[in-house]
């Protein structure tokens, strides 16, 4: 069996740092996107997650998502509902679920603001060759995998805290 070989600690950190780049750039993305709609942030949050979803998913799907409890998620589609940006409807497959969609109206104009990001990446990603995107979509994978490992680890989403973490002193400790 062939070892692979270690990369450098710098290619790595700078991995690491492209990658939190991204997430940065994803979030402003979508700040500056769902801005368009006269939203509160959490709110917009949510229709993101929506429309990431094809438009429609479960309660349970966004709760998970946005790491709001079961009560602050039902508030959260009562306000996108009210706003006209949401409706719920039954699960065809499950009557006991129900299906919060995104209406066709409001769907049109998210594809309409979502449309030119996605023609640019679907351009940039193209130029890739298939073997360097399947490294890629690993890479990525594995990297879901460990953050949503950890998110479990650490309780988000749960309402509680690590243990041995403490409050923001407003001060930042160093390092040794």
């Amino acid at each position: 069996m062939t070892r692979k070989a270690i990369p450098p600690k710098d290619l790595v950190e700078r991995v690491a740092g492209a990658l939190r780049g991204v997430g940065e750039q994803i979030a402003r993305m979508r700040e500056t996107i769902t801005s368009h709609f006269d939203l509160p942030r959490t709110d917009r949050a949510g229709l993101d997650f929506l429309y990431s979803r094809g438009g429609a998913c479960t309660a349970g799907e966004l709760s998970k998502a946005t790491g709001l409890t079961s009560g602050s998620t039902t508030a959260l589609i009562d306000r996108l509902e009210r706003a006209g940006y949401a409706m719920r409807e039954p699960d065809r497959l499950d009557r006991r679920k129900q299906i919060v969609r995104i209406p066709e109206r409001i769907l049109s104009d998210c594809e309409a603001l979502y449309e030119p990001i996605r023609k640019e990446l679907f351009r940039l990603w193209s130029s890739y060759s298939e073997g360097d995107l399947q490294v890629v979509e690993d890479f990525l994978a594995r990297s879901i995998q460990v953050h949503a490992a950890c998110v479990e680890q650490f309780g988000a989403g749960t309402g509680h805290a690590p243990q041995h973490r403490q409050r923001p002193t407003g001060k930042i400790r160093k390092r040794s």
